[in-house]
């Protein structure tokens, strides 16, 4: 990592996980701020954090209550959600109350590492709405609405293409069924129609449908587009 360090507030009131997240942190070139409750989180929020890794079990605030308000201060700030709850329910309510990712504990490392560059890429991606997408062989101009798997133009459908591009705005972050639904139907509907046209979708852009790159399942929770390269 080169530049200024990026600065990350760690939320968690387990002293061995946020003692963890600052070893492997610091290693990787971040600067840390720790908060053991949702109080001194919200007095950190004045650092300006670039990158919040949150834990839902606070000793006096609720997770969730304290990810409302972090995104009701700074919508753009990405939020990854590190928990000990690994119910679907949590996992989706995060998600939709604006958490760019979720991972379960224990984890790995190197995967919450690798995470957290996929919600930075995100955010990036969104303050600049670069026209040209790509991602692996996969390339999306959201200008002249051209989709292409190596140099193969690939002929989508318009609500084929519109989910896609609801996924390259958002690659890399979770998006829950209810969010995609919302953004394709007028109306909320039956979830069985985001997975038929997930699943036309593969067919055209994935090598192997069965065994997807660029779209990914959440399983029970939603999709994620492969974060840009």
């Amino acid at each position: 990592m080169t530049g200024a360090p990026i600065k990350v507030l760690v939320i968690d009131d387990e002293p061995p996980i946020r003692k963890l997240l600052r070893m492997g942190l610091t290693t990787q070139g971040y600067d840390i701020l720790e908060a053991s409750n949702g109080k001194l989180a919200l007095d950190l929020l004045a650092q300006e954090p670039a990158l919040i890794i949150l834990d839902l079990g606070l000793p006096d605030i609720d997770g969730l209550e304290l990810l409302r308000t972090i995104r009701g201060r700074n919508e753009a700030v990405p939020v990854v959600v590190l928990s000990s709850r690994g119910d679907e329910v949590g996992k989706v309510q995060a998600l939709d109350l604006g958490a760019d990712d979720y991972i379960t504990k224990p984890f790995g490392m190197d995967e919450l590492l690798a995470r957290l560059r996929a919600a930075l890429r995100h955010q990036l991606q969104v303050q600049g709405e670069r026209p040209v997408f790509r991602t692996g062989d996969l390339s999306v101009d959201l200008v002249r609405r051209i989709v292409k798997v190596g140099e193969r133009e690939i002929k989508l459908s318009p609500k084929e293409y519109d989910l896609l591009r609801v996924l390259v705005q958002h690659a890399g972050k979770v998006l829950t069924h209810r969010f995609l639904l919302k953004e394709l139907w007028d109306e909320l509907t039956d979830a069985q129609y985001l997975r038929v046209y997930v699943r036309q979708l593969r067919q055209k852009i994935e090598i192997d449908p069965e065994r997807p790159q660029f779209v990914l399942t959440e399983t029970g929770i939603g999709y994620r587009l492969r974060a840009p390269d």
